[in-house]
Formats: structure tokens, sequence, C-alpha cells
């Protein structure tokens, strides 16, 4: 099965500067849940999405996103907009989270002693589509026949969760007993958004769940055992909440899931780790179509082999291209990159490699900015476009 395209990207872009000024003001961690953006703030990333979407349609850059112009972060606007959520500005690090979670273990390294959070307070409902807005203001940008060359981002069910101290993310109050029950509620919620955004057009999205590689990190698992939580059962439980949320959407509706190792201000990641731990699990346990998966640094995210578990009919968009860095690739280094990892799936799969490579795409490994202030180190507005369109120049090369 072929990915929906050849030549992709993760979502987020570089700020515009006029963007950054205007969002200047909500710029601290504390406010990334807050839901009190001023109308200039609004009418500032109306404009930005407007001037991204057509530079994306001058350079031939598909797919088409907004770049998450109206998030200060990529999973901001989702959990806070749900019946039964509170955001939560200043949790105290490290008490308030999992013994030595990497991210706020590194936030604290930083000089961080708080982190906002969305914790459940009550029933989890979906009263109203938290993203619907957002894509609107995508979509009323393109002519009709372009909105399926769109893609939409959402974050992951699991994002609170995995962060908070077990047993913290949902209060007495709320009613609930158990883990199954929250994830059983969430996961409702997310298919009701999918099923919103499906009938407002859209029809390509892509869940970013980076967390996923946590569970490759020596750090995270040995911090779950000081809290006596069996990670075998914790990513089975993620694993099957996404399943969930997956079960019943819309048969044109294609759905992929992206997993990095961090993508924070001045090129910074949390993890670092081989997928192999997860890897057989991830493909063949989730229903999700297609994997968008980082391979730019053999030391971060390890070599090919995991790939030998990618059962046939789904596929992977191989992440070759840095977004940390703004030197452009060697065009041939790529292409070669692109036949090692073919070459794993024939060899695993019994196929020829030009079989293999029919599921494969190339993309960035990460989003330009995961944040509004994240972009890699040193990388500009000119050096994005460039490596996006290294990416669209190779894969048109590769495929045609």
């Amino acid at each position: 099965m072929a990915p929906p395209f050849r030549a992709d990207h993760i979502g987020s872009l570089l700020r515009p500067q006029q963007l950054l000024e205007a969002r200047s003001g909500l710029s601290s961690p504390a406010q990334m849940y807050s839901l009190d953006v001023p109308q200039p703030v609004k009418a500032a990333e109306t404009q930005a999405i407007r001037e991204v979407v057509k530079e994306q349609l001058q350079r031939g850059i598909r797919p088409i996103t907004d770049g998450e112009y109206a998030r200060h972060i990529y999973y901001g606007g989702f959990f806070e907009k749900l019946s039964g959520f509170e955001a939560k500005p200043d949790l105290p690090i490290p008490d308030a989270f999992r013994t030595d979670f990497p991210t706020t273990t590194g936030l604290a390294r930083m000089g961080a002693k708080t982190r906002a959070a969305v914790i459940c307070t009550g029933k989890i409902e979906y009263k109203e589509s938290p993203y619907l807005a957002e894509w609107l203001a995508l979509r009323d940008n393109l002519p009709q026949h372009l909105w399926r060359e769109a893609k939409f981002t959402i974050p992951a069910p699991n994002y609170q969760h995995i962060q908070l101290k077990p047993g913290t993310a949902w209060t007495q109050e709320s009613g609930y007993t158990s883990e199954q029950e929250y994830f059983n509620d969430l996961a409702k919620c997310y298919a009701a958004e999918l099923q919103t955004l499906y009938d407002a057009g859209l029809r390509n999205i892509q869940v970013d769940d980076p967390h996923l590689t946590y569970f490759c990190s020596s750090q995270f698992l040995e911090g779950c055992k000081k809290d006596g939580t069996d990670t075998d059962e914790l990513l089975d439980l993620y694993t099957r909440t996404h399943n969930q949320l997956l079960a019943n959407k819309p048969a044109g509706l294609h759905v992929g899931m992206h997993l990095c190792r961090g993508n924070m201000s001045g090129s910074t990641h949390w993890v670092s780790g081989s997928y192999e731990k997860i890897a057989y699990k991830l493909f063949n346990e989730t229903d999700y179509q297609t994997y968008y998966l980082e391979f730019d640094d053999v030391e971060r995210a390890g070599g090919f082999e995991p790939l030998r578990f990618l059962p046939k009919g789904k596929n992977v968009v191989l992440g070759l291209v840095s977004t940390k860095t703004p030197g452009l690739e060697d065009q041939d280094t790529i292409r070669e990159k692109i036949s090692a990892a073919a070459a794993v799936i024939a060899n695993s799969q019994g196929i020829s490699q030009d079989e293999a490579k029919d599921c494969l795409a190339l993309s960035p490994q990460c989003g330009f900015s995961s944040s509004s202030l994240a972009g890699g180190k040193g990388m500009t507005m000119e050096s994005m476009w460039e490596k996006l369109q290294l990416v669209r120049d190779i894969a048109s090369e590769v495929w045609g």
C-alpha cells in the first residue's frame, strides 16, 4: 500500500516574525493551554496561515498544512477544549510528574520549576470540536479539489497521561476509578473529532505521538519501575486506545502516526534509542495505515532494522531530512538510505526492492517548529523551504 504522498512533511513550520510578535504576550510556557487569545493575535494567525498556504502552493509542497500557526505548541488546543478537562498552568517539577520523565528532567536541567498540563476533573465528553475552526482556517484557503491534498495534525490521546505522576491524570471528583475508564471516554471524543473533521472535508490526519519512543528509553523505563508501573501494560493501554479511536473512522479518511524523540528549541531532543523495542507492536498491533518515523540520525534514532517488522499493506514515511540542522542533505546519500530501508523490507517480506519502495515515502524527520519558538539551531525560513523542496525533488526522482 502506497503512502498518500511520496514527498511529505510533518506539519509544523517556522513562524513568521510578525506572528511571533503578535503572540509574544502568550509565549510563556504557563500559557500554552490558554484559551484567551486576543482578536489581534487571531487576525495575525489568519494572515500567516493564508500566506504559508500560498507559499506551499507556489513551491509545489505537499501535503498542504497550516504550519500549526494557530497553536503555541503542537498539542495545544485539544484536551483543554474537551468537557471534563482543566488546564493547570504551574504543576511542580518533579513532584507532579512521573519519576525521571525525560521531558520534565530535561526542562529541570534548563531551570524550569513548573510545567503546565491538562488534568481530568469531570466526565470527559465531546460537546464541541476542539479543532474544527483550525481546519476550516486552512481549508478556506484552498479550492475544494485541493482539500484532499491537505494534512492536519492532532496530539495523541496519551499525551497528558504519560507525563503525569501515576494516578493523577484525573481527580477523585471526576468520577473515574481506572485508567481504562478514562481512556474509553477519551477515545470516544477522538472518534467524534475524526468524524467532525471528515464531515468538514478533511481527508488526511496525522496523530503525533512522540512519547511512544520513550518506551525505547532506559531512563523512562527505569523511572516507571521506580513508580511501580508495568511498562508493558502501559504500552498496551496506549496502543489499545489508539485502536479504539480508529475503530469507526470514516473509510475515506487516511490516518497516520508520527513518532520522534523530542523537538524543542535549539534542536533539543529528550530521548535516544532505536525503534527496536516497540517496532513489532507498533506496526502489527496498531491500526494506523502510515507511520512517520525519524531516521536522520543513527545515534538518536537507530537504523532501519526495525522495519523488518512492517507487515504488508502498511507504509512508512522515512524522516531522512533533518529539521534540527540547517545544512542541506546530499541527494545521493538520501537516495542510498531509501534503498537501504527498502532492502530491509524486501528481505523480511520476500518481495523485490522495487515493491518494497512502493510502501515508502520521504519527509523531514520532524516538524520545523513544534512550538512557536522551537526552530532548529540555525534554521531559517530560507533553509526550511530549501529542505522541503529537496524532499519534493528527491521523491520525484525516486518514485516519479
